[in-house]
């Protein structure tokens, strides 16, 4: 076990030294690109931390919302009010209107859903940015490097002729190490962009299917009855003002 033990801190040692000196290889352009690395993963975390509670607790959620919409409104928005979620806020805009149209109803749903769907995408314009800027950021530390590799380069030969020759393999390398550290930032913010798009276009088909049986649940045991209940009432009120009673 102590071996073991010793043998992993040896390696993470080796592993941090060999980070730092592929940084120092990269030159200064390989500062900027830790940079955006650094953002990146800063951005997956926090878009963490939103997802991983929403994607736990939205089936039971919902469930427990359209249930109790069902014998009580009043019982649902508690419910949705209560969760304090994305899809909470979601369900609760129509809950809190007062006896809505179902065209009121649907907006309220609609208007909610957008709301948390521009929350959702918080974070793609970043990670498009480093997409985008990192690969050129390897570009530009690949002529650098280049520059600095023909500028040192002594085609005449003599005395300088080692010296010129190591200057220009250290100049391809770091070209070569600013452009394998662009691509490196760049693909990993495309992964995490990647699965961001993908959770948020099944949340949003997910959304409409939860809206939906929301509104068909008001329109069927709520807007309805009550519609019908009052045209029976006029009906009866335009046969026989007299006898026509209106329930309190």
């Amino acid at each position: 076990m102590t071996s073991f033990t010793l043998d992993s801190s040896h390696l993470d040692r080796f592993s941090m030294s060999n980070l730092y000196e592929v940084i120092a290889k990269g030159g200064p352009l390989m500062i900027p690109l830790v940079g955006l690395s650094v953002a990146t993963f800063a951005c997956a975390f926090e878009r963490s931390t939103f997802w991983i509670p929403l994607l736990r607790t939205e089936a039971k959620l919902s469930h427990d919302v359209l249930e109790a919409a069902k014998y009580s409104l009043v019982d649902a928005r508690v419910i949705a009010e209560r969760a304090k979620s994305p899809i909470g806020r979601f369900l609760l805009a129509p809950l809190k209107l007062n006896h809505p149209t179902p065209e009121t109803f649907r907006l309220a749903l609609e208007t909610a859903g957008d709301e948390e769907f521009v929350k959702m995408r918080k974070g793609d314009k970043l990670l498009e940015s480093v997409i985008a800027i990192a690969p050129l950021l390897g570009l530009l530390g690949t002529v650098t490097g280049l520059m600095v590799t023909f500028s040192n380069l002594n085609v005449g030969g003599g005395a300088a002729s080692a010296e010129a020759t190591t200057k220009a393999a250290a100049g391809i390398g770091e070209a070569l190490t600013t452009t394998a550290g662009g691509m490196v930032v760049a693909i990993i913010a495309l992964c995490i962009f990647r699965v961001s798009v993908t959770l948020q276009a099944k949340q949003m088909d997910y959304f409409s299917k939860i809206g939906s049986e929301l509104e068909l649940i008001y329109r069927q045991y709520w807007y309805e009855p009550a519609t019908s209940e009052l045209a029976r009432i006029e009906s009866a009120r335009s046969q026989d003002p007299e006898s026509a009673e209106v329930p309190v």
